[in-house]
């Protein structure tokens, strides 16, 4: 399972150039709200999912500012009732915990069982995500994250959120 500096060394490894915003943890967009942030508007919200039958688990990343309608989004994607992973889920499929949710943890999925779902509007610009702890974000080319996410072998769809 990659930590923040093996996460850090990940990237590095695979050509991804990034910034890197050291902060108290946080644990949810209100309290990333309070963190001073270059870029507070590319920061992405990360929703880990779950069918209803545990048979299929999604991210689904957002802008921060984003509402997602969960069940809008299964019907737009055809999928079963949606509901959020619990804490043991996270931490069993990602090697998460609560407030660290991030679409470099699917770089931690051996399985390669979990589809991101990224917003096409965080494409062709930079987004922020934690480095798979909630003590820093992430500052790299939305593109970059796709590509590495499609490398490790996880099923990437970029879609209208």
């Amino acid at each position: 399972m990659l930590d923040k500096p093996q996460t850090y060394r990940y990237l590095d490894e695979h050509g991804v150039s990034y910034e890197v915003t050291e902060h108290e943890a946080v644990f949810n967009m209100a309290e990333v709200a309070q963190v001073n942030l270059p870029y507070p508007e590319l920061d992405a919200k990360n929703l880990f999912l779950r069918d209803d039958k545990r048979r299929s688990y999604h991210l689904v990343t957002v802008r921060g500012d984003r509402h997602v309608d969960l069940k809008a989004f299964r019907r737009a994607h055809g999928l079963r009732a949606l509901s959020f992973a619990s804490a043991d889920e996270l931490r069993d499929r990602l090697g998460l915990t609560p407030g660290a949710v991030t679409p470099l943890g699917l770089l931690n999925d051996d399985s390669r069982s979990v589809t991101l779902f990224l917003d096409e509007g965080l494409m062709g610009g930079l987004v922020g995500v934690h480095p798979n702890d909630n003590t820093a974000t992430v500052w790299l080319a939305a593109e970059d994250l796709v590509r590495i996410v499609r490398e490790h072998g996880n099923e990437v769809q970029v879609v209208a959120l």
